[in-house]
């Protein structure tokens, strides 16, 4: 079947299932441009949540699809491969996770959009990579604060707010390649240019960014920015598409990695494609199932997200009962 065909055929499953495609920033560039709406992790769980759509497919990895289907329990969440994983997600075992937490009940636990169901049932605030500064700010300044997975997240945050955390040891394996000697020599070599990175990447990169923040951030800049058309960008390499759509005329630059590896790709996202989109909705095949006491226990803590996000009043639990 041509790629054309594919499309074609996408298009009438979507009709005829009156179904919505969400696709994150990371997709090959042919998701992107089938999506009803491309974005960054809180802007896919907002429309997921305000979507009427009784059927919801989310072109990225699964962490993503669950965070929509416990903010709307009643709706078809499909998800292309369930094999599209997160190393932050992996690296947060459950029951890890909440020895951690009991070990400061007291604390208030904000944890990032990429992690399971299950650690965020556990959780007491969700965040995104574009609303954590807000989310960190809402918390009373006599509460201390503890932050996972992603600690190069989390201590960004703690420079941002001026808030002490304990951090969870994740990190994302795509981000923690990007060279801080070689950024040097490449912003040397290339006089003007703004970096622009993503606060997952290691402090070392981050001391060397004119500006760090979520990709819708990061595309943002790219369009408002107008003191230079030379970027080097460093964040996985999807992003790059609508970076380049944005801003026709600019000079995007990959930010270099550590020894010779090309690795700007997250392995995870690239697992989807047009095919597994056209299977999952021929047969709503590959819902995301989530256990219905859990959706209870982790719409909270998300709900609180998308709350602050709105500028509206929440209540923070005094201790974690674990």
């Amino acid at each position: 079947m041509t790629q054309q065909k594919l499309i074609e055929d996408i298009k009438a499953l979507k009709k005829e299932h009156n179904a919505l495609i969400l696709a994150h920033y990371y997709q090959e560039d042919a998701i992107q441009d089938i999506a009803d709406y491309c974005g960054d992790s809180l802007f896919l769980a907002q429309m997921g949540q305000k979507s009427e759509a009784p059927v919801i497919v989310l072109a990225g990895v699964v962490f993503m699809g669950e965070s929509v289907k416990i903010l709307s329990p009643t709706k078809t969440v499909l998800v292309p491969d369930f094999n599209a994983g997160c190393s932050l997600v992996s690296g947060t075992p459950y029951e890890d996770f909440v020895k951690w937490r009991q070990k400061y009940p007291e604390h208030i636990a904000v944890t990032y959009i990429n992690s399971s169901a299950a650690v965020k049932s556990v959780s007491d605030a969700i965040c995104t990579s574009s609303n954590a500064e807000k989310i960190i700010n809402s918390i009373p300044r006599d509460r201390g604060i503890l932050f996972g997975p992603d600690k190069n997240l989390g201590r960004f945050l703690e420079r941002k707010t001026g808030r002490e955390m304990i951090e969870w040891p994740g990190q994302c394996e795509v981000h923690v390649l990007f060279s801080a000697k070689k950024l040097f020599t490449m912003k040397e070599e290339n006089p003007g240019a703004l970096v622009l990175a993503h606060p997952e990447c290691e402090d070392a990169v981050l001391a060397y960014a004119d500006f760090i923040g979520s990709t819708s951030g990061i595309l943002n800049e790219v369009k408002t920015n107008k003191s230079t058309d030379t970027f080097i960008v460093a964040t996985e390499t999807g992003i790059f598409y609508q970076l380049q759509k944005a801003r026709p005329e600019a000079k995007l630059i990959q930010a270099p990695f550590e020894g010779g590896c090309q690795c700007n790709d997250c392995p995870y996202m690239k697992l989807n494609s047009l095919e597994k989109i056209h299977k999952c909705l021929s047969g709503l095949s590959n819902e995301v199932q989530v256990d219905p006491n859990l959706i209870e226990k982790a719409r909270l803590p998300l709900q609180r997200m998308m709350d602050i996000t709105d500028g509206k009043p929440v209540i923070w639990p005094t201790w974690f009962e674990g």
